[in-house]
């Protein structure tokens, strides 16, 4: 009889990604060697720095379907698109960039965009584009997001309105966004190879909604884009409130001005009830907490309370879930005693059903 296997049996493949780095190079090389590295793999630009004596740069590239990330980091630099180099080629993409240490200057025919942490500088590789950057630290650090303009789910002339607009980071939807990018980012080597166009159509779902939201067209993004990403809206909501005692489904509902009849429907293929979803997401933050050295000495029962759960609930789910009570598995922990498995987070960012 042939052997099923799980895709527990099965081997990791990684995310393929690409380094890039010209620490290997002697200082008098490395802006040269930045700049066409930049040409090559994005879209021609001239590029002047301060810092080309010594340009020490670095950028990872992570492939996701149609959409590209690539977080890097190097000195202030300017770059310059003109009408020239975009005859010369095109990708015909929008960019997004998320502003984590430094600051920039964009300046468009028509309008100027002043970007920091907070708010996201977007671009389209079709119009000429001045930025210039800076950072008091001596590094920008950014994640950079790539869409061809084909596949992102909302109508160009929607998408190229939003251009030079101002786009927070921090809140709504653009929240959602960044957290995303900064999970993918950190979580890197928990993803496969298969994981890799799930990631891009979330990448592309919320672009869409970033955007459509800056030009006050949120009613505009296709029904399936706008059912995604309410869902992303809601998985947020639930993971941030996860103490609230009050945390419900008709809560839920109420906060997103939906019904709650629409809640349980927009959950009807996530293989997941809502109420589930919370019960299972707060015995998880139990858990982590039961793991946690600086926790050892808090009572159970506390912790339990903590992501309101009762006593006796707690142990028969942590029971059922891991195969031990939370008192063995906190002993397991510290004794440094085989445990039962946990499964990584195999899911994708913001989404931990």
């Amino acid at each position: 009889m042939a052997r099923t296997t799980d895709s527990s049996d099965r081997p990791h493949l990684p995310l393929p990604t690409a380094v890039f780095s010209n620490a290997h190079l002697a200082p008098r090389d490395r802006f040269a060697h930045w700049r066409d590295l930049l040409n090559s793999t994005h879209a021609p630009m001239t590029l002047r720095s301060d810092r080309s004596d010594d340009f020490l740069a670095r950028q990872r590239v992570i492939p996701l379907g149609d959409v590209t990330v690539w977080p890097g980091a190097f000195p202030p630099v300017d770059f310059h698109r003109t009408s020239r180099l975009i005859r010369q080629s095109d990708p015909e993409s929008y960019h997004l960039t998320l502003m984590l240490r430094g600051s920039g200057v964009v300046v468009w025919r028509d309008r100027t965009l002043r970007t920091s942490p907070g708010v996201f500088h977007n671009n389209d590789s079709s119009r000429p584009v001045e930025i210039r950057s800076s950072a008091e630290r001596g590094r920008v650090v950014m994640i950079g997001l790539e869409i061809p303009k084909a596949v992102l789910p909302l109508a160009p002339r929607l998408a190229e309105r939003a251009i030079g607009l101002p786009i927070r980071d921090d809140h709504g939807v653009g929240r959602l966004l960044a957290r995303f990018l900064m999970q993918l980012v950190r979580s890197l080597p928990e993803y496969g190879i298969a994981d890799g166009p799930r990631l891009g159509a979330v990448a592309m779902d919320l672009t869409a909604a970033v955007l459509a939201h800056a030009v006050e067209e949120d009613g505009a993004l296709p029904e399936q884009t706008l059912r995604r990403t309410t869902l992303l809206r809601i998985r947020s909501f639930i993971q941030q409130n996860l103490d609230d005692p009050g945390l419900s489904p008709p809560s839920i509902a109420a906060a997103h001005r939906i019904s709650t009849s629409c809640l349980h429907r927009l959950f009807r293929h996530e293989g997941i009830t809502v109420g589930a979803l919370i019960r299972r997401q707060r015995l998880e933050r139990a858990r982590a907490e039961l793991a946690d050295p600086g926790m050892a000495h808090a009572l159970i029962d506390l912790i339990a309370a903590r992501w309101c759960l009762t006593p006796a609930g707690f142990n028969r789910s942590f029971r059922t879930a891991y195969g031990m009570r939370p008192s063995e598995y906190r002993d397991m922990v510290f004794r440094g005693r085989p445990g039962p498995h946990v499964p990584p987070e195999r899911n994708l960012p913001l989404s931990s059903g």
